[in-house]
């Protein structure tokens, strides 16, 4: 208790400084009740900045690790697709280069078959004549020679031989400047391949043998290749052309130096 010793002003300003003391008490009491009601960002603005800005830099390694790898494999894919790029144009030059030598090869294939065959007409079971490609495989070595047709009427003028070095090929000898022959084209050293000849027959129809009948002549020609036969029989065989009832021309396959 106070001394009543005290003077008043004294005991005054003690109540006063009390006062003063008990309301600080009761702020400082509802400002700690008040701060620890708001949220932790606004109590420690400091820490929380921090935080965030320690998630935020992680965040950004992450992203860049991410954006480093997808590059990296974006560059893996490129190089794996140029790697396949190059080795399909390989392949496709490869396959082109390959396709060129077989047409080159077909080509000259094409060129050789039409170097050495003609087209004659051949004689068909049912008795008419078609014209076809025949191949006449050179006969002449060098590979420079060369097939041709020639159509000319008899007599041809022409004197023909027996190749001795060659058995079998008939070779045109002479040739008359003012015969048939000549004037088709046909030339002095020409190899006689093929020609056309005729042969008579008797044919007899299917209601004639049955009633016993003998059958009748009939004329055909055919092409007759020489290769290999003796020069009679080759004369034989175009003197044979004068029995063609039409009245056709002789067919001769020659093979000619170039």
């Amino acid at each position: 208790m106070i001394s009543p010793a005290v003077p008043a002003r004294y005991t005054a300003a003690v109540w006063r400084l009390l006062a003063i003391s008990l309301a600080f008490l009761i702020s400082i009491k509802e400002t700690t009740a008040f701060t620890s009601q708001l949220p932790s960002a606004l109590r420690h603005p400091k820490q929380e900045q921090q935080h965030v800005l320690h998630s935020s830099s992680s965040e950004d390694d992450a992203t860049n690790k991410l954006l480093e790898k997808a590059r990296k494999l974006r560059e893996e894919v490129s190089a794996v697709e140029q790697s396949k790029a190059e080795v399909q144009k390989k392949n496709d030059a490869k396959e082109q280069a390959q396709r060129e030598a077989e047409m080159e090869a077909q080509k000259k294939k094409d060129q050789q078959r039409l170097r050495y065959s003609a087209e004659v007409p051949i004689l068909k079971d049912m008795g008419d004549e078609v014209m076809e490609r025949v191949d006449f495989p050179p006969r002449l070595k060098g590979g420079k020679s060369r097939i041709v047709t020639i159509q000319a009427p008899l007599p041809l003028g022409l004197v023909l031989g027996e190749d001795e070095s060659i058995p079998g090929l008939t070779s045109v000898d002479e040739v008359a400047a003012e015969g048939n022959g000549a004037a088709a084209g046909i030339k002095q050293g020409d190899i006689v391949r093929a020609i056309t000849a005729c042969q008579t027959t008797m044919e007899t129809p299917t209601w004639q043998l049955l009633a016993g009948g003998i059958g009748q002549p009939k004329t055909k020609r055919f092409m007759y290749s020489v290769d290999g036969r003796p020069l009679e029989e080759v004369l034989n065989a175009i003197g044979s052309n004068r029995m063609d009832v039409e009245g056709r021309d002789v067919w001769l396959v020659l093979e000619r130096m170039d």
